[in-house]
Parts: structure tokens; C-alpha cells; sequence
């Protein structure tokens, strides 16, 4: 399998992910020119994909879903809370019914040869999921965007070989940072996201002895930066009642603005 981050962050989202036959695009929160230059980097092209994944409504994860939806009527898999959402963000423009496939969450179904399983999450978006992406024995995660964790979480995560994990901001600086107060507890409530520290702790509960690499997604511009995150997470891993380490394996922090190396396992 194949994975890249296009963009990773607050200010938007959009993962490759692919096997050997299939191409796969999950959420589409930047610019469709951005996206289709991202893409072209790792010598793909939107005429090859087989779907869009959407976690959810956010503008951040689906600003540029109406562009490349219609330009290349690519089919897109999303909850029927999540595409009744978005059909209301007037800012997408018109999405033309017949390419929405409605999924649920705990329901696997199939794309080519790639075997999707949607994962509820919590979060202040009308049905989001995150998702593992199964081709044979290989597999791979995106979970981004849930102000917590539970047992439910870390069941659906086991046994991958690539994550890529929300680590969205450092608690200190969120706190005395200059976000005004209700923004602030909606970040830190169970509905938010996931701080370095509980990104550390949950990663320290899904690893084993195939886990092949970490990735630390969506980070906050005003909130965190890529060396706390990676040191954080880093540190809880090391804290951790395992018998992993941090340095048994690599973690990289996905770019922002960047094409992220592309990982073939």
C-alpha cells in the first residue's frame, strides 16, 4: 500500500492513500488546484481515483470537495449525517446526488481491493468517522479530529501498519494562547481534539511488533508546532506501561503546506 499526506493542519486536509490498483482520496479540505498539483508530485492523477473518503462537514476537510467532485465525477463515501452537511454548505456549491455513497460506521465495505472500515468518532460534526484502509495483509489508519478516546478507539486500531494520528495542540499553549474561552473548551471538550499528550497515550495502545511508522496530523497553526508535537508524543510513548519505545519505530509529523513523502509498505 501507499499513503501521503497533500496537507495536514487547522487549515486543511487531504490523504492519498492507495494500493497497487486502487486510489483513494481522504477528505478534500484545500483548494482543488492544490490538491491536483499534490497529487501530480507523487505522479498521480485525480482521473485515477477510484473515491473520496469524507471524515465530515468541516470546512477544513471538504472546501474543495465540490471542485474536483464535479470536474472529474469522482464517487464519494460519506454517512448520511455527514452528506446531509455538506449539502447544506452553500460554499461547496452544488454536488450532484448520484455521487455520494452512503456508509456507516463499524460497516466495512469494499473500493477495488481495498477494504474500508468507517470508525465513529467524537466530534461537533453531525456523523463523523475516521477510517482504516485494509488491502490484503497490509493496513493503515486516519484519525484525526476526536476530542477523545476509549476502548472502542483502540479496538479499531489494532494491528496496523501505518497511523496517522491527530496530535492537534499542545494544552498550555491552547490555554494562554489568544482563542477566545468557548473556543478554547470546545477544543479541550470530548467533542474537540486530541492534544500531543493524548495522541502520545493513545498511539502507546496500538502498537506491536509490525507497526511500521507514525504519522502526527492536523496540528493547530496557532496552538502547536512540529517539534513539541513530535517530542510529546515522543515522551508519552517512553511513559507509557508497554514494552514499546518511541525509537522502535519512526514518527514523522505530516506538513501543513507540504507534500509529505509518500510511504509505500
Amino acid at each position: 500500500m501507499r499513503m501521503c499526506s497533500i496537507a495536514s493542519g487547522s487549515s486543511g486536509n487531504c490523504i492519498f492513500a492507495a494500493s497497487d490498483n486502487t486510489n483513494l482520496m481522504i477528505d478534500a479540505g484545500i483548494s482543488g488546484k492544490r490538491m491536483e498539483q499534490g497529487l501530480g508530485e507523487i505522479g498521480c492523477d485525480f482521473r485515477d481515483m477510484a473515491g473520496i473518503l469524507i471524515t465530515h462537514e468541516h470546512s477544513d476537510h471538504i472546501s474543495g470537495l465540490g471542485v474536483v467532485s464535479r470536474r472529474y465525477g469522482i464517487p464519494i463515501y460519506a454517512t448520511k449525517g455527514t452528506r446531509e452537511a455538506i449539502l447544506k454548505c452553500k460554499s461547496v456549491g452544488e454536488i450532484p446526488s448520484e455521487l455520494f455513497r452512503e456508509i456507516r460506521p463499524d460497516k466495512e465495505f469494499t473500493i477495488g481491493d481495498i477494504t474500508v472500515m468507517p470508525i465513529a468518532i467524537s466530534h461537533d460534526a453531525a456523523q463523523p468517522t475516521a477510517f482504516v484502509l485494509r488491502q490484503g495483509r497490509k493496513s493503515l489508519g486516519v484519525m484525526t479530529d476526536l476530542g477523545r478516546y476509549d476502548g472502542y478507539i483502540v479496538e479499531k486500531l489494532q494491528n496496523l501498519d501505518v497511523l496517522l494520528l491527530e496530535a492537534n495542540h499542545d494544552v498550555h499553549m491552547l490555554q494562554v494562547g489568544t482563542y477566545p474561552y468557548y473556543l478554547k473548551q470546545r477544543i479541550l471538550g470530548d467533542k474537540g481534539h486530541l492534544s500531543n499528550e493524548l495522541s502520545g497515550r493513545l498511539l502507546s495502545e496500538v502498537l506491536h511488533d509490525g507497526f511500521k511508522m507514525a504519522i502526527l496530523g492536523h496540528l493547530s497553526k496557532e496552538n502547536n508546532y512540529e517539534r513539541l508535537a513530535y517530542e510529546t508524543v515522543r515522551l508519552e510513548i517512553d511513559m507509557a506501561d508497554s514494552p514499546y519505545r518511541a525509537g522502535d519505530f519512526p514518527i514523522c509529523v505530516a506538513k501543513r503546506e507540504e507534500v509529505s513523502e509518500l510511504i509505500e509498505f
